[in-house]
């Protein structure tokens, strides 16, 4: 993929930058790449001619374009801010990201000691400023931490703190983008750095009740989680938490109940009301799930409408409870329902 970098920029000035400089340092699989360029646009165009899937603007700010290459690998191509690598080394977030290479080959430039805090692990802000110019960095600082197995440098937690009041200004997009890739763990820091209250969010003591990230996200946020801008299916799923109530017991007829009501998260339900121990009641009742239902709606009978479907569910819910097993069952059961 390189080498295919290399020949559409040939000749130009251009570097390998950022993460994709830090990765090869750690020894780590270099599937992304990060290229600072004159004209990101014209070389994004022209790679994927060669060797892409899809070319798209990455950020329009910054005018930043992004190629996807087969097997889900990217090559990010951005300006080369104040029109030179130093510039632009200068304008980066973090030491370890603050060094290049020539896409042509050549020496490393690491103007502010990004080697040496790989070497060490330590993840230091490249100035006083580095958060005000993107408050994002806050968050990214936590995301990276994670990532690596680095840790902010004594200095740099500091200024974390200093600015966790910004944290909420980039656009909900990048927000919700960053939290959506940390563990709990990852949260526990961003409420350790004072960097969760600012997004309307709280440490909860169910954080790792379920390894999920929507978990994550509807128990540190509840219904704050809605001021970003989440997706339709993660709305439901925030939806299904809030209004979940736990079973009563572990009865067939309870864990029937609570699976209409919660799945297919079922599973983060019972952990979101505290109520883990029922879990193997309802992963029993998920592998007796039946195939087929003992009716089809069209069998009932009846004109289509809301009591075709009171009528499908009750047949589900007696069978799941055992008390029906058979066509000829479910039937008594209608009959006897609509007297």
């Amino acid at each position: 993929m390189r080498e295919e970098v290399q020949a559409v920029l040939a000749g130009e000035d251009a570097w390998m930058v950022g993460g994709a400089v830090r990765d090869e340092l750690l020894g780590r699989p270099v599937l992304d790449l990060d290229v600072a360029c004159r004209d990101p646009e014209r070389a994004a165009r022209a790679l994927v001619k060669r060797i892409g899937d899809a070319v798209f603007p990455l950020s329009t700010q910054f005018g930043s374009w992004r190629v996807l290459v087969d097997e889900g690998r990217t090559v990010d191509f951005s300006p080369l801010q104040g029109g030179a690598i130093g510039s632009d080394l200068a304008a980066r977030d973090f030491t370890v990201n603050a060094m290049a290479v020539p896409l042509a080959g050549g020496e490393l430039l690491d103007p502010y000691g990004g080697r040496a805090d790989v070497e060490r692990r330590v993840l230091r802000p490249l100035s006083e400023r580095v958060f005000d110019d993107d408050p994002l960095r806050l968050l990214r600082a936590v995301r990276l931490e994670e990532e690596l197995g680095f840790r902010l440098d004594p200095e740099g937690e500091a200024l974390v703190r200093a600015k966790a009041a910004l944290v909420a200004e980039p656009a909900g997009e990048r927000i919700l983008d960053e939290l959506q890739r940390l563990t709990a763990a990852g949260f526990e820091r961003l409420g350790e750095l004072g960097l969760l209250e600012p997004l309307g969010g709280h440490l909860d003591p169910r954080l790792r009740a379920f390894d999920s990230s929507p978990f994550r996200l509807a128990v540190t946020f509840g219904e704050s989680l809605r001021r970003l801008p989440i997706s339709n299916d993660l709305d439901r799923f925030l939806t299904t938490m809030l209004r979940a109530e736990a079973p009563p017991d572990d009865s067939p007829r309870s864990i029937h109940r609570f699976r209409r009501a919660t799945e297919p998260a079922a599973l983060e339900a019972l952990a979101f009301v505290g109520a883990q121990e029922l879990a193997p009641a309802v992963e029993r009742a998920r592998e007796l799930d039946p195939a087929e239902p003992l009716l089809r709606g069209d069998e009932l009978g009846i004109p289509p409408g809301p009591e075709v479907g009171r009528l499908l569910e009750l047949i589900a819910e007696e069978r799941a409870a055992g008390t029906i097993s058979t066509r000829e069952e479910a039937l008594e059961l209608v009959r006897r329902s609509m007297e």
